[in-house]
């Protein structure tokens, strides 16, 4: 594969199954650089399992992953793939409770050796949320549920990503704190890092991102611009609520 047209990521004709059940089914996706693209879908369609497939953590049955300039990676084992530049931010957020938020950030760095780098980045971190500073010594599970989704993203970030994988970071938040999300996520990509946003939330994913995807029961049922897709009939009655 080539990298024609500044394509970051490639997921081609990709099944995946868990054990006889059919999860994916031969979908086929792309991601540019400095793109926000969304997948969206109903809780099951296959979304998180597509992520899964991704970064590593689940073996596809058939298909191909390509990334940043042709480097296959469907066969890599996840750390491997986060070496790469790939990097997820898991569904309801999975920081470390007991730690501080400062040690779960440089969780974050644990394959890195730049310290400068790290300190820049850190730094950088502190900048887009600036609460997590103030609380840099408080335990993670004593942080509010916006800020826990702050901390899994300032996380993310300390990775030095070229490509986030964001699985449902709006779930179980405040309409308020989804607006917020979408900020981060906006401020992520201002960045130049590329964002593939997996979520139930039609209307934030749609309105944020450039492209989408969305899933039906493991095939790609729709495709296109998002503001097309916002203006679809279907896209509205099944997922707008209009």
């Amino acid at each position: 594969m080539t990298n024609a047209n500044n394509t970051l990521l490639e997921v081609k004709d990709l099944t995946v199954y868990y054990g006889k059940a059919l999860a994916l089914d031969r979908i086929s996706l792309h991601v540019k650089q400095g793109e926000i693209v969304a997948m969206v879908g109903a809780n099951g369609a296959g979304k998180t399992t597509a992520i899964r497939a991704i970064s590593g953590s689940k073996q596809p049955a058939s298909g191909e992953i390509w990334f940043d300039g042709g480097r296959r990676i469907d066969k890599m084992p996840p750390y491997n793939v986060v070496r790469l530049g790939i990097v997820q931010v898991p569904a309801g957020r999975q920081i470390f409770q007991t730690m501080s938020v400062l040690d779960n950030l440089k969780v974050g760095t644990h394959r890195r050796k730049d310290r400068e780098g790290i300190r820049r980045d850190l730094e950088m971190v502190y900048e887009h949320f600036p609460i997590l500073r103030e609380k840099r010594s408080q335990a993670g599970g004593e942080l509010s549920g916006g800020q826990q989704q702050m901390l899994a993203v300032g996380r993310a970030l300390m990775a030095d990503p070229k490509l986030l994988l964001m699985d449902e970071p709006s779930i179980g938040l405040s309409p308020i704190l989804v607006a917020e999300v979408a900020k981060i996520i906006k401020n992520i990509n201002s960045r130049g890092i590329s964002v593939l946003l997996v979520e139930q939330n039609a209307r934030m994913a749609l309105r944020l991102a450039s492209r989408a995807y969305i899933l039906e029961t493991g095939r790609i049922s729709l495709k296109g611009n998002c503001e097309d897709l916002l203006d679809n009939d279907e896209v509205k009655r099944c997922y707008l609520g209009g």
